[in-house]
């Protein structure tokens, strides 16, 4: 299942999920959880989307809780050394697990052996936000859509190339995924992180890459690179005049990432409703979408089930983009 068009759902149902909530806290299942301090690990350094997240999520909670809410960052192994310390943890509801996409849907198909499996080990919670991409191209390449791009390419095949945060990662996929989808030869360079490709990009000397709007809206909006489309399932509200690449002529295109929540596999199922019930009510105040507003990141907010599909349907997918462009980890 693609995670805007579950969003799209819970969003429609959000109020009334939120009031029944409200409805259900007189007697809610586990009423003296929490007794003592919560840990979010987060698998990543400070800094990053999911510590964004986890920080706003931490200090609601502990608004909502009484008890605090401590942020955890284990970074390392492209992610897959905080999951594995979450999945470790004891089943209790003291740590919780906050994550980005990559490590839980990329990384298994990616990396030879993980130290867990995502379906087995951990119980979904929720997702929490997901997060548009854009596919942005130097000024003076002369195309002003995809179409006009595609074209372009396909007229000197090898001659453009589109920046990756790093081999096997996120945006490296995205710009595999769009260049099997278009028919197109685009080379491929690396960088070690999304801050470095930067200034290749805004210099020409690469000529796209497909990666957060909200690390590339601003150099959007003033002209230092054209936005031609929005590699998500809908249009982004931060710029609505850019049409998405399913639009352009790729059905069901989609690489826009999500951050979820996840308590290791064996908590409660009775646990696992209360820290779903209680995400929900967090993500719908108003002070805290409007903050994802702020960030380019679109509040989500899903049953455990729904995020259960989602990692199931993009497993898959990445799965094959993997197999098919033979992505290595660096």
């Amino acid at each position: 299942m693609n995670p805007r068009a579950a969003c799209g759902l819970a969003g429609a149902l959000l109020s009334l999920g939120t009031m029944h909530a409200m409805a259900q806290s007189a007697r809610p299942d586990y009423p003296d959880y929490p007794a003592r301090p919560v840990r979010i690990i987060v698998n990543f350094a400070a800094g990053g989307p999911s510590d964004i997240v986890a920080r706003i999520v931490s200090t609601k909670l502990t608004d909502a809780w009484g008890k605090p809410v401590v942020v955890e960052n284990i970074a390392g192994g492209g992610g897959n050394i905080g999951v594995e310390r979450a999945v470790k943890a004891t089943a209790d509801g003291y740590t919780i697990l906050l994550s980005g996409s990559s490590p839980i849907v990329i990384n298994p198909s990616l990396l030879d052996k993980t130290p867990f499996d995502p379906v087995r080990d951990l119980a979904p919670i929720s997702l929490i936000c997901t997060i548009p991409n854009l596919l942005v191209i130097h000024p003076a390449v002369a195309a002003k859509s995809v179409e006009e791009f595609v074209a372009l390419a396909k007229s000197k095949p090898g001659q453009f190339t589109f920046a990756s945060s790093g081999s096997g990662t996120a945006t490296h996929l995205g710009g595999e995924l769009f260049k099997a989808r278009a028919g197109i030869d685009l080379r491929h360079i690396p960088y070690k992180g999304t801050g470095l490709m930067i200034p290749d990009l805004v210099a020409g000397r690469v000529t796209m890459t497909i990666a957060a709007v909200a690390t590339f809206l601003p150099l959007a909006r003033d002209g230092r690179l054209r936005a031609i489309a929005v590699a998500s399932e809908k249009r982004t509200p931060a710029l609505p005049d850019v049409p998405t690449v399913a639009e352009s002529g790729y059905p069901g295109f989609d690489t826009s990432s999500w951050q979820g929540a996840w308590a290791p596999a064996k908590t409660p199922a009775p646990l696992v409703r209360r820290l779903n019930r209680d995400l929900l009510k967090l993500i719908a105040l108003p002070d805290v979408r409007a903050r994802f507003a702020e960030l380019g990141m679109e509040p989500a907010g899903t049953s455990e089930q729904t995020l259960a599909r989602v990692i199931q349907s993009d497993l898959v997918k990445w799965a094959k983009v993997i197999k098919t462009s033979n992505a290595k980890a660096e």
